[in-house]
């Protein structure tokens, strides 16, 4: 059993001042931490409140030697379903912490924090206001009736990966765009040139997103 540390979450706003805002749960990619999508926030819409949650597993092969993976890698684009699905435990045990204090809960994710941000939306599919996933991807291995209750609910995505990236696989990406599709209201744009990251553009087209599927 894995668990979200929650002296280690970095919130966008103080207490009293997320209290009763929607929050968006950030979740970094592999080898990194809870101080790097935070950084996300003044970029994002200020209707919300963000808190970024450090994965639970130490990555020994960070460079600083502070990083943290939500599940153990294996093939790049097709870990070990059981792990991803504990991790996704965790951090839903972590939200219904916050119960009755943020009105609408919605995800945000990088690389295997994308690949998480879908797999919470097969544990609730019906809980989420919308998941956002950069460079991620879908984790093979659930079952249909898990997945047909995915594509009952049509949760709200978006789906950003460039087309540098060379870090996750093109048969994972093309298993992605496909489960979206199918499961989904997807909205996907792909980036040329984008290798493995975040651009500005893409940061924009995440707000146009937000602002179409949660208005203010």
């Amino acid at each position: 059993m894995v668990l979200i540390d929650t002296s280690a979450v970095r919130w966008s706003l103080p207490e009293d001042e997320r209290r009763g805002k929607p929050l968006v749960v950030l979740l970094h990619g592999v080898g990194s931490h809870e101080g790097d999508l935070i950084g996300l926030a003044p970029y994002l819409s200020p209707e919300f409140a963000y808190a970024s949650l450090r994965a639970p597993l130490p990555y020994p092969g960070a460079a600083n030697g502070n990083g943290w993976s939500w599940y153990p890698l294996s093939q790049p684009g097709t870990p070990d379903y059981a792990p991803v699905d504990e991790a996704a435990d965790a951090v839903l045990a972590f939200i219904d912490s916050l119960a009755g204090a943020h009105p609408a809960v919605s995800l945000l994710g990088f690389s295997q924090g994308g690949s998480l941000s879908l797999q919470l939306l097969r544990k609730r599919p019906t809980v989420f206001d919308f998941a956002v996933v950069l460079a991620g991807f879908v984790v093979p291995g659930a079952t249909s009736s898990v997945d047909d209750a995915v594509a009952a609910a049509r949760p709200k995505v978006f789906y950003g990966h460039g087309d540098a990236d060379r870090v996750i696989p093109g048969d994972a990406v093309e298993r992605t765009s496909a489960w979206l599709a199918a499961h989904t209201d997807v909205e996907e744009n792909v980036y040329p040139g984008l290798a493995h990251g975040i651009s500005q553009e893409e940061l924009d087209d995440v707000n146009g997103f937000i602002a179409r599927v949660h208005p203010a």
